[in-house]
């Protein structure tokens, strides 16, 4: 069974290390047990900790919390409240707001309430854990595409009107790609974005930079993660460690920062279940490539 101590790593008993003796290869990690380090803001880990840590297959590989992004206000943030107060008004009134990611959700239902949770549009979430966020917060939520993408959102979210162009308001990050927006817009749609936070990498200490160095697997929820993690360990071992990412924006982020394909592992739709399913298949690979058990 796998424990977490203070320290966020997992605590494996004693007598299991007797039973298992692992090899090295390439320079990958040396330590008895493999390493699967999940990358994370703190705090929003264990969902993904939960079912990895549950499954038979990872019984004997230590599981680490390295966050790689901190949240931080965004330059629109002090616009949001004054913005959702107009709402009420219908020649400021949108037809949508869409959410596009958890703390995106989190940042719009702390100014909503401030706001006295005035009268808006309907609320589009990019995703399972993002509405879950939303309807967490008290927001009803109306629309969520087929898939959890920026894409798909942008091509499935339908028009309110044909003789005027549909209203969007998008509150986000301000490291988020304009896809979604340029998407709508390509659309026929009338977009209002703020960047009402931002995300910005988190500096490893040197404790978790040696730690880091030991990962076998790397798992990614987001480009920012993926670009933090370089600007963190920096040369091409962090380029070969395979990479478990959350969907294929992440995987993408790879691809342009130097994975090789083989290294990148992804779901077909974002999610925790996909998520660590391409978990196990990236340690699958490890231990193939390195002849793990003797």
């Amino acid at each position: 069974m796998m424990t977490r101590n203070c320290s966020n790593t997992l605590i494996i008993p004693l007598f299991l290390i007797a039973a298992f003796t692992f090899k090295t290869c390439d320079g990958l990690s040396s330590n008895k047990f493999m390493k699967i380090v999940l990358t994370r803001e703190k705090g929003k880990n264990d969902k993904l900790f939960e079912k990895l840590s549950s499954d038979d297959r990872l019984e004997h590989v230590n599981l680490e919390e390295i966050p790689c992004i901190e949240h931080a206000e965004g330059p629109d943030l002090n616009k949001l409240v004054p913005f959702l107060q107009r709402q009420q008004y219908s020649t400021f009134a949108c037809d949508y707001i869409v959410i596009t990611s958890p703390e995106a959700a989190t940042v719009f239902g702390e100014a909503y309430n401030l706001s006295s949770r005035p009268t808006i549009g309907k609320v589009a979430a990019v995703g399972k854990a993002t509405k879950e966020t939303l309807e967490n917060l008290g927001i009803r939520v109306e629309f969520v595409p087929s898939k959890a993408t920026a894409a798909t959102l942008c091509m499935e979210l339908p028009e309110e009107y044909t003789d005027v162009p549909t209203k969007v308001f998008y509150p986000a990050s301000a490291q988020a790609k304009p896809t979604l927006q340029e998407g709508l817009e390509k659309r026929g749609f009338e977009v209002t974005r703020l960047n009402t936070y931002d995300t910005v990498p988190a500096k490893f200490s040197d404790a978790q930079f040696r730690s880091a160095k030991d990962a076998d697997v790397v798992c990614f929820g987001s480009p920012s993660a993926v670009k933090a993690w370089l600007e963190n360990m920096g040369g091409d071992r962090a380029e070969r460690i395979p990479a478990a990412c959350i969907g294929e924006t992440s995987a993408q982020a790879c691809r342009e920062m130097g994975w090789d394909e083989e290294n990148i592992f992804y779901p077909e739709k974002p999610g925790i279940g996909g998520w660590a399913s391409v978990v196990v298949d990236a340690l699958a690979k490890v231990r193939e490539h390195c002849n793990v058990f003797q």
